[in-house]
C-alpha cells in the first residue's frame, strides 16, 4: 500500500541525517584530541554517505540546504576538521608539510567557486527563449551540451573532486608524511583546474549559441517561412500530456500547416512521436508573436491557467475540443465560453452545454465527432470469445476500466473504492473470463484509498492467474515482441545522453526524415500483434503502462465495465456490450436519468451482484437487450459516421479559418480607412502650427 512504504523511508531518512551527525561529531573529537584512526575513520564514513546521499536521496539532501548547511558548507568543514587534526598530530611540520596543503586545498575551492560561476554563466547562454522539436535549428548554432558533472552536478562535483584531496590528507594523517598529501590536493585540483577550462569553451563563439534577439529573429523568420494555419495549444503538468496527444494524428492530418504550441519546457519531451512542429513559448511576450504570424486557429484540447494569456491574440480564432467527453460536470466547465466556439462529438454533448446554462450560445457549439476513434474495431457480430485452454475452450474477455477518484471527492467517480474488488472477484469467478484491468493512470493520486483498493484488485488477479493453466505462447512469440518493441521504441523516442541538454535535444529532434508519422503507426499495430500473440489467452492482464494503448484493448475485449467517464463514450464506437458501475447513491433510474452515456448500459450496484447475468448476455446475443439502444445512443453521442469524423473536423477547422481571415480583412479595410484620417488631422494640426507661428516652427523654419 502507498502509506505503507512511508513510514519505514522516514525511518531511513532519520537515520541517515542522524549519522551525517555522528560523523562530524566523532571527527571533531578526532581531530581534537587527537586521535588518528578516529578522525580517519570518521572523516572517510562522512564523505562516503555524502556521496551516497547525492545519487540515491538528493531530496534529503535539500532539506540540509534550507538550513545553510548545504554540500560546499559540509565539505568544507570536513576539510576544515582534517587541516585541525594534522596541525595536532605529532610528526608533521606545519610550515614545510602543512601549509601547503592549506594553500592547495584554498585554491582548490577557489577553482571550484570558479567553475560553480563559470556553469552559470554557460546555462544562461544555452537557454534560448524557446524550444523546438521537428524543427531544423541549424541556423541557432546549437552545439552539444558540456559535461553534466562540470555544468550542472555542482554537488557531486564538489564530493567527487574532493575525493583524492581527502584521501591524501587522511594517509598524509596516519602516515606523517605530507607528500601523500600533496598528491590528493594535485590531483583534486589539476582536474578542477582543466575542467573549469573546458567548461569555459562552451562560452566562446564555436559553441556558443545565438542571442535571445538573434533566436527571436530566426523564429519569426522559421514562422513566416512555415506558414502554419492551424495549430494546438497545450499547458499542464506532467501528467497531463495524454490529452494532447490524443490529438496528435488528427492534428496531423488537417489541411493546411499545423503546428503545436506549448507552454512549459519539460512538455515537450512528453508529447508523443509525431512529424508536426512544436514550438515551446514559455513567456507571454514571446507567445505574442504568434498575433504577427499566418496561424489562423488554436485547437485547446483542455483549459490551463495560461490559456488565457494566448486568447488575448484577437487574430487567432480559438476552438475547444475536450481531451474526452463524459456526462461529468468537468466536460461542461464555465472556461468553455471563452472560446470562439466549443466542438464536440455529437447531439448529446450539445444539449449538455444547453441545460448547464454557463454561458455557451448553441450557435458556437460545433459538432465534429471523434475523429481519433477510427482505430476501434466495429462490433461484427456475437464474440465466442478468446480461444484457449488444453481443452480449446473459449474466454470472454472483459476490460474493467475504472476512472480516477477526481479532485471533488465525489464517491460516484470511480468505481475502484467501493465496488472494484466486488466487480474483480465475481470476474475472477467464471472460469470462462479473462480479465483485461486497466485503472486510471492517477488513480489514488487524490483519495488514497483508491490506491489501496487498486493494489488489492492487482492482488487478486495475481493470485488468481497462479491458479489457471494452460498452453503458452513458444519463445518466437517473446522473440517476435521484443524486437517489434526494439523497433518500436527507435521510432517513437530519441536516445540522449545522460549530459544532453534542453539545447542538444533541439539539435538532435530537427526536421525529421520522411513520414515517421506513418512508420509509427505501422510499428505500433505491429506491436500490438506481437503483443497479444506472446501473452496467452487464459491469463489475466493488468494493463499500467502506455503499451498496448486503451483502444487497443477496445478490440481486444468483449465487454467494457468502466463507471461515468469518456471511456464510455469512446467505447460505444464499437456498439460492444458494456456495463457502468453505480457508486453515486442514486437509483438506477435517477442514475441514468442524470448520466445519457449510460442509457445503453447495464448497470452494477456496488456489490457486482449482476455481473454473472451480464456475462452471459455477453454469450448468448439473444439475451443483449441493449443492441439497438447502443446503435442509436452510440449516434446520440458521437454523430453520424457519414461524412467520417476527420472530415468533419478538417471542415470546421477550415471554416474557422475562413472566421479568422474575415476578421483579418475586417481589420485591414479599418485599418486602411484610418490612416488617411489620421494622416489628415496631423496635417491640419501642423498648419494650425503654422499659422499660429509657434516657436517651436519657427526655429525648425530657420534650420
Amino acid at each position: 500500500m502507498p502509506s505503507a512504504g512511508i513510514a519505514p523511508r522516514r525511518v531511513v531518512q532519520l537515520a541517515a541525517l542522524l549519522a551525517m551527525l555522528v560523523f562530524f561529531t566523532t571527527q571533531l573529537i578526532g581531530a581534537v584530541l587527537p586521535n588518528v584512526p578516529l578522525l580517519i575513520a570518521a572523516s572517510a564514513g562522512g564523505l562516503a554517505l555524502d556521496l551516497y546521499l547525492q545519487h540515491k536521496q538528493p531530496g534529503l539532501l535539500s532539506l540540509l540546504s534550507k538550513v545553510r548547511f548545504d554540500v560546499t558548507v559540509r565539505q568544507l568543514f570536513r576539510d576544515m576538521l582534517i587541516v585541525v587534526g594534522l596541525l595536532r598530530i605529532e610528526g608533521i611540520d606545519p610550515l614545510h608539510e602543512q601549509a601547503p596543503l592549506t594553500v592547495g586545498l584554498l585554491l582548490f575551492y577557489v577553482t571550484h567557486f570558479a567553475c560553480q560561476a563559470v556553469a552559470v554563466l554557460v546555462r544562461r547562454r544555452r537557454q534560448l527563449p524557446f524550444v523546438t522539436r521537428n524543427i531544423d535549428t541549424t541556423a541557432l548554432r546549437l552545439s552539444d551540451a558540456p559535461p553534466r558533472l562540470f555544468a550542472r552536478q555542482h554537488g557531486r562535483r564538489l564530493l567527487r573532486l574532493a575525493t583524492p584531496i581527502t584521501a591524501g590528507l587522511l594517509i598524509t594523517a596516519g602516515t606523517t608524511n605530507g607528500w601523500w598529501g600533496g598528491i590528493g590536493v594535485a590531483v583534486g585540483l589539476l582536474i578542477a583546474v582543466v575542467g573549469t577550462v573546458h567548461l569555459g569553451t562552451w562560452l566562446l563563439p564555436g559553441k556558443r549559441v545565438v542571442s535571445e534577439a538573434k533566436a527571436l529573429e530566426w523564429l519569426d523568420k522559421w514562422l513566416a517561412e512555415y506558414r502554419p494555419t492551424v495549430g494546438m495549444y497545450f499547458s499542464g503538468g506532467t501528467t497531463s500530456a495524454y490529452q494532447a496527444n490524443m490529438w496528435l494524428s488528427t492534428l496531423a492530418a488537417l489541411e493546411g500547416n499545423p503546428i503545436i504550441v506549448l507552454r512549459e519546457r519539460f512538455m515537450v519531451q512528453k508529447i508523443d512521436a509525431t512529424d508536426v512542429p512544436i514550438v515551446c513559448l514559455p513567456k507571454v511576450a514571446h507567445l505574442m508573436r504568434l498575433e504577427h504570424s499566418t496561424l489562423k486557429v488554436l485547437l485547446h484540447p483542455a483549459n490551463s491557467g495560461k490559456t488565457s494569456q494566448v486568447l488575448r491574440i484577437p487574430s487567432i480564432k480559438h476552438a475547444f475540443i475536450n481531451h474526452g467527453e463524459s456526462d461529468k460536470l468537468s466536460s461542461c466547465n464555465p472556461y468553455a465560453k471563452a472560446y470562439d466556439e466549443v466542438w464536440v462529438a455529437g447531439p448529446a454533448a450539445r444539449e449538455r452545454y444547453q441545460l448547464a446554462d454557463i454561458g455557451v450560445e448553441d450557435k458556437d457549439v460545433v459538432e465534429v465527432g471523434r475523429p481519433q476513434l477510427a482505430p476501434i474495431r466495429p462490433y461484427a457480430a456475437a464474440s465466442t470469445g478468446a480461444l484457449g485452454g488444453a481443452g480449446g475452450e473459449h474466454f470472454t474477455t472483459v476490460l474493467y476500466a475504472p476512472t480516477w477518484e477526481g479532485w471533488d471527492g465525489n464517491p460516484g467517480n470511480t468505481s475502484v473504492i467501493l465496488a472494484g474488488e466486488n466487480i474483480v472477484r465475481e470476474l475472477l469467478a467464471d472460469p470462462k473470463v479473462r480479465l483485461l484491468y486497466k485503472p486510471h493512470p492517477m488513480t489514488g493520486s487524490v483519495d488514497p484509498r483508491a490506491g489501496r483498493a487498486d493494489e488489492r484488485i492487482r492482488a487478486m488477479i495475481t493470485e488468481a492467474n497462479t491458479k489457471r493453466g494452460g498452453a503458452r505462447p513458444g519463445p518466437e512469440a517473446a522473440a517476435e515482441l521484443a524486437r517489434r518493441t526494439e523497433e518500436l521504441n527507435r521510432l517513437t523516442s530519441t536516445s540522449f545522453r545522460a549530459s544532453a541538454d534542453e539545447i542538444e535535444r533541439m539539435k538532435l529532434q530537427g526536421a525529421p526524415d520522411g513520414d515517421r508519422a506513418a512508420a509509427v503507426a505501422a510499428a505500433t499495430a505491429a506491436w500490438e500483434n506481437a503483443y497479444w500473440a506472446s501473452i496467452p489467452v487464459w491469463e489475466h492482464q493488468i494493463i499500467t503502462g502506455p503499451r498496448p494503448a486503451l483502444f487497443a484493448c477496445f478490440n481486444q475485449s468483449d465487454l467494457l465495465i468502466s463507471d461515468v467517464s469518456s471511456v464510455v463514450s469512446d467505447y460505444l464506437t464499437s456498439e460492444k456490450p458494456y456495463a457502468v458501475a453505480n457508486t453515486s447513491g442514486l437509483s438506477e433510474a435517477e442514475f441514468k436519468a442524470g448520466f445519457p452515456t449510460v442509457r445503453a448500459a447495464t448497470i452494477l450496484t456496488p456489490d457486482a451482484h449482476g455481473v454473472p447475468a451480464l456475462l452471459e448476455a455477453v454469450r448468448d446475443p439473444e439475451k443483449d437487450t441493449n443492441v439497438a439502444a447502443r446503435a442509436e445512443l452510440k449516434v446520440h453521442l458521437l454523430g453520424p459516421s457519414d461524412p467520417p469524423s476527420l472530415v468533419r473536423f478538417d471542415r470546421a477547422a477550415q471554416a474557422l479559418c475562413a472566421k479568422a481571415d474575415a476578421r483579418r480583412a475586417r481589420m485591414a479595410t479599418r485599418l486602411a480607412d484610418e490612416i488617411p484620417a489620421q494622416r489628415e488631422a496631423r496635417d491640419a494640426a501642423e498648419e494650425a502650427e503654422l499659422e499660429a507661428g509657434s516657436p517651436e516652427t519657427e526655429e525648425t523654419a530657420a534650420v
